[in-house]
């Protein structure tokens, strides 16, 4: 069986996990759970991928959208406020999992939209680290 090539791209401040607003995000830094991660999928190669540009995660949506079984999206607050980035999502075959680590439904009222869901193929939210982590199992059972 080959090896599903799944790409976790996290967007803006989401470089700052483990030490930003613990109390909502975890104090886990994203490099200790990724290698956790990896170790628990080795059927799947997980590349990461994190900019705090929007334009930036433009680009890695066209490059990997093609070439990998899917992605995992943390938009970060890109999620409320760029159609750019949906556009992306809607541009290329791989199914696209959008993940935020807190709930954003019990959140400010500003971060209640979102321009990517309609986009992605599935939504997962408010799990902590464990969202990035079911959508990789979804993508490795080509739900």
């Amino acid at each position: 069986m080959e090896k599903k090539k799944i790409l976790i791209l996290n967007g803006p401040n989401l470089n700052l996990l483990g030490t930003r607003e613990p109390g909502v995000y975890g104090d886990i830094p994203f490099d200790t759970f990724l290698e956790e991660l990896r170790g628990r999928h080795p059927g799947a190669i997980i590349e990461y991928y994190q900019s705090n540009h929007e334009g930036a995660l433009i680009d890695k949506i066209h490059e990997a959208g093609f070439s990998r079984d899917g992605i995992v999206l943390n938009a970060g607050g890109y999620t409320h406020t760029s159609v750019a980035l949906a556009d992306a999502v809607s541009a290329v075959p791989a199914p696209v999992i959008e993940v935020h680590v807190s709930n954003t439904a019990r959140r400010e009222t500003f971060r209640h939209r979102s321009f990517l869901t309609a986009a992605c193929r599935g939504v997962i939210a408010g799990l902590g680290l464990a969202s990035y982590e079911l959508a990789v199992i979804a993508i490795e059972n080509e739900w």
